[in-house]
């Protein structure tokens, strides 16, 4: 760790962060920086191969398998449910419809 700076305005501070490179920005910041940026996803219900147990899945997503994995802990945990990513498309244990769409509207994400 290099010595500490003291700031004396935002203005500084803002200096400071848009000399930054991406590189440079904590991991943990860059995972919750998210936009669905008007795309649309598509909630589906399904019980086919589950013994009768129902799994709401959210497909129509295109994005890299971090940015999948990082949206699907975010469904996750707002849902209060298990789930995982297979073939591209989130899985989420249970009728999750309802929660779910709510969160990916507030993600910018239209949701059929």
């Amino acid at each position: 760790m290099g010595p500490i700076k003291k700031f004396h305005s935002l203005s500084e501070l803002a200096e400071v962060n848009q000399s930054q490179s991406p590189e440079q920005i904590a991991p943990a910041a860059q995972n919750r920086i998210h936009d669905g940026k008007g795309k649309t996803v598509r909630l589906l219900l399904d019980t086919h191969g589950r013994k009768g147990k129902s799994v709401t899945m959210v497909s129509g997503l295109h994005h890299n398998p971090a940015t999948m994995e990082e949206l699907a802990r975010m469904l996750k945990q707002y849902c209060g449910s298990g789930g995982t990513v297979k073939d591209g498309n989130i899985e989420l244990q249970g009728d999750q419809r309802a929660r779910a769409a709510t969160k990916l509207k507030e993600l910018n994400y239209i949701v059929k």
